[in-house]
């Protein structure tokens, strides 16, 4: 059998290589920073359901494939609706790379979310045939509908004007200047038994990191993210086919079977 040699580049030359044991006590170490932290996570997530609600009284009507419906008309039966803000303007040409990036891990859960009495749904400004043609394009199946000529995404802070941001007066994420007319964020609403909705929580900004998984496995390697030298963090995302093929690794190099090599 061939024998593997690995070469020093496989790995960074300052990174600490130990036992076994050594590991297993480092690693244990660490393992009471995550119960910290899932603890921590625990806890918040109490307190976002301990927020209050607020009662949706606009009758905003979304263009979908079956027609003008009202938001209550979207929980698919449901009591509780997911909805990704997802940036895609009137007249784009493509849905954003990095909430397509989010997109990407959302027909996997929709089942698991129905079975806790929980529906999905994308919104987007722009008219419902731009949003179908991108969605055909990239193959997903979640629910997509338009809010165009509505004020639904300035309501809910991911559209701003020029003049507002030029301004200073277009606030994200409770008070950043957006860098652009659009921007990502995840609702959350609920509909009870008499068929009133509420609005029950919001996130944007890194917030949104939520719908990203891939993210939760980076986070787990050793590169983690391997965002650092990029010339902003999610410059590397690519819409899903539009990907150049992933390069491998460099091969190690194999030695003859023999101590020699020879």
């Amino acid at each position: 059998m061939d024998t593997v040699i690995a070469k020093s580049t496989d790995r960074p030359a300052a990174h600490p290589v130990m036992s076994r044991a050594e590991w297993l006590a480092a690693r244990k170490a660490l393992l009471e920073r995550e119960k910290e932290l899932t603890r921590l996570g625990d806890q918040v997530a109490r307190e976002r359901r301990a927020l209050p609600w607020v009662r949706m009284e606009k009758n905003v009507l979304f263009d979908t494939p079956d027609g003008r419906r009202p938001l209550a008309d979207l929980f698919d039966g449901r009591h509780q609706l997911v909805m990704q803000h997802f940036m895609l303007a009137p007249g784009w040409e493509q849905g954003c790379k990095s909430c397509s990036y989010m997109a990407d891990h959302t027909d996997a859960t929709l089942l698991h979310l129905a079975a806790r009495d929980t529906a999905f749904v994308a919104v987007s400004r722009a008219p419902l045939d731009e949003i179908e043609r991108f969605k055909k394009r990239m193959g997903w199946r979640f629910r997509w509908v338009s809010s165009h000529g509505t004020d639904f995404n300035r309501d809910f802070g991911v559209t701003f004007t020029a003049e507002e941001r030029a301004s200073g007066e277009a606030h994200y994420n409770f008070g950043g200047t957006p860098p652009g007319e659009e921007m990502p964020g995840v609702s959350v609403f609920y509909k009870d038994d008499a068929g009133e909705v509420f609005h029950t929580y919001s996130t944007w900004g890194r917030g949104v990191e939520v719908m990203m998984h891939t993210y939760r496995l980076l986070d787990l390697t050793p590169k983690g993210r391997d965002e650092a030298t990029l010339d902003f963090t999610m410059a590397w995302v690519r819409h899903h086919d539009r990907y150049e093929p992933a390069p491998a690794a460099p091969r190690a190099e194999k030695a003859a079977a023999s101590c020699c090599g020879r």
